[in-house]
């Protein structure tokens, strides 16, 4: 290979999306994400119809990211692919594919973490966007996770604070659906609090020990909270609306925040990086940079496009593995739930 340059195609399939990326050493060359629209009609991801999807998706969406990256498959040096977590019918069309690629190219197989590309998606070279030293502390934010990860290589991480129940992301979703807004309800409390007082309702954050989460409440409080006015105001929602979604994101915000001003005195780790799909709510975003001044932080925001699920970071694990020669065999299964 001229220069020594490597090639990752990575593929992703944890969920709803199908993506594949093509990254030349850390650089992303494309980064193509194919979304399923059908399960918005059904209020949440239909597992059955996802692996469908997939199916259908991954052809074009590989085929594709390789001409925009202008580079034919045997060019390639690895094939990397998101081995779980996430849904088993999904993961296992990216893993059959990403398999049988690398075995008709004889190249290297790479199994990634999804959780782990999250992290390190910090580390795909961007224009005007910083990387945190090591060791740094991860925030993850997700439909399905919530931790505090404190990492220290590009290969050792070490969960100190996670959800004992819902993720954020869900918390954000069923709040949505609640106030009977359509599916994915997350972004569109983002969008209404941007209007609203966010002092305006107060929601009681929970008490939960050390750096762990709880979101179950925040829930049920907010279910009652909106059933009980909705009784003595049969418009109290549409008439309040900015309102009550500024109130909620204020509140999980602050959630996020006390615990994550928790880790810091804990570790004595100042370098804050955040990542999932939750990462792209632009309440978070400025909290977080705020704090660089309010307390000292250093904060690291990812690109939007690598905050929800995408290929691209899954190439970035795949690309600091090859250069460690950690490759999997044919042998390699798809895992709903992975260790970390």
């Amino acid at each position: 290979m001229p220069n020594n340059d490597v090639f990752i195609l990575a593929i992703e399939s944890s969920c709803d999306d199908t993506a594949a990326a093509v990254l030349k050493n850390n650089r992303v060359l494309s980064n193509v994400v194919a979304g399923q629209k059908i399960h918005e009609e059904y209020g949440g991801v239909v597992p059955e119809l996802a692996s469908r999807a997939h199916q259908q998706n991954i052809v074009p969406v590989i085929d594709m990211a390789l001409k925009k990256a202008g580079i034919s498959m045997q060019k390639l040096s690895a094939i990397a692919f998101t081995q779980g977590p996430g849904l088993m019918g999904s993961l296992l069309v990216g893993t059959s594919f990403a398999k049988s690629l690398a075995l008709a190219l004889n190249i290297p197989l790479i199994a990634v973490n999804h959780m782990h590309a999250h992290i390190l998606a910090h580390f795909i070279d961007e224009e005007g966007f910083d990387k945190p030293e090591f060791p740094f502390l991860a925030l993850t934010i997700s439909g399905g996770h919530t931790q505090i990860v404190k990492v220290s290589s590009f290969f050792e991480m070490e969960i100190i604070g996670e959800t004992t129940d819902d993720a954020v992301g869900e918390a954000f979703d069923k709040s949505a659906k609640i106030m009977g807004l359509p599916y994915p309800g997350g972004p569109l409390i983002d969008k209404f609090a941007k209007e609203g007082d966010a002092k305006k309702f107060a929601f009681t954050k929970p008490k939960v020990p050390g750096l762990n989460f709880s979101f179950s409440g925040l829930k049920t409080q907010i279910l009652y909270f909106i059933q009980k006015n909705v009784v003595l105001n049969p418009n109290f929602i549409e008439e309040n609306k900015s309102d009550i979604c500024a109130s909620i994101q204020h509140t999980i915000i602050e959630i996020l925040m006390d615990k994550l001003k928790l880790a810091v005195a804990e570790t004595g780790i100042r370098q804050i990086a955040i990542g999932g799909g939750v990462s792209a709510n632009s309440g978070i975003r400025a909290t977080l940079k705020a704090a660089e001044e309010k307390y000292g932080w250093k904060t690291f925001v990812p690109k939007f496009e690598y905050t929800t699920d995408n290929a691209a970071m899954i190439g970035i694990v795949g690309y600091q593995k090859y250069l460690k020669n950690k490759f999997n065999d044919a042998g390699v299964v798809s895992k709903a739930r992975i260790e970390f």
